[in-house]
């Protein structure tokens, strides 16, 4: 099943796919994964947004993608980075907050995480103007090989590594992926009110990949 899927399950809906106790579902995940790691295997058992799947190691990313014509990356510039760790520690916020955060018009950068689906809408925010407010998704957990929002570096790693200062999660932050239901019309209402876009940075190396490796 999870060769066929390719995208990560719950145990328990392996369990109901496969008509076996949970118990026994969980067992077999600890055998291929001890398997995988005993003999080297060229795949692995990833566990990412809830679930596991197997991906293929790292260290065969790059045959992998030649073989699958994936040689091309899609990459992120800086500022829907920047946009995107701010949403993930301060979720959810609105559009006119992120801006405040960075100094700078963020509807260009949302619109692009919008249409990578790495954040979503989540409702709106009960002040003048009622702006969305928007939250990460389980593409962007799987994307950066998250399990769960709870395992992001805490922000006092991040400025110990980087040297400068990482958002700080908003006090009420909980897990806020379960119901994605952002319609197609919604968000290009989003888009729609989200104003001018930004200036794009330039395409060098500020330029980051949004995918990861060996998935």
């Amino acid at each position: 099943m999870l060769y066929a899927s390719g995208k990560p399950h719950s145990p328990e809906r392996l369990a109901e796919a496969a008509e076996l106790p949970v118990e026994a579902v969980l067992a077999a995940l600890q055998a291929i994964e001890r398997e995988c790691e005993a003999a080297g295997r060229g795949v692995r058992l990833d566990r990412a947004a809830g679930g596991v799947r197997l991906v293929s190691r790292p260290e065969f990313d790059y045959p992998v993608r030649r073989l699958l014509g994936l040689d091309g990356r899609s990459r992120l510039s800086m500022a829907a980075l920047e946009t995107l760790a701010i949403v993930a520690y301060r979720q959810p916020i609105t559009g006119p907050e992120i801006a405040e955060l960075r100094g700078v018009n963020s509807s260009s950068s949302l619109r692009t995480l919008l249409d990578r689906k790495l954040i979503t809408t989540a409702g709106r925010k009960e002040v003048v103007g009622t702006p969305f407010l928007y939250k990460t998704t389980k593409e962007f957990l799987l994307r950066f090989g998250l399990n769960a929002l709870g395992e992001l570096p805490k922000p006092e790693e991040l400025e110990a590594v980087y040297g400068q200062e990482a958002p700080a999660p908003a006090p009420s932050q909980t897990e806020l992926f379960p119901a994605e239901e952002a319609e197609a019309a919604e968000v290009a209402e989003v888009a729609e009110a989200a104003g001018g876009p930004e200036p794009a940075p330039p395409d060098d190396a500020t330029a980051v990949p949004d995918d990861t490796v060996g998935e």
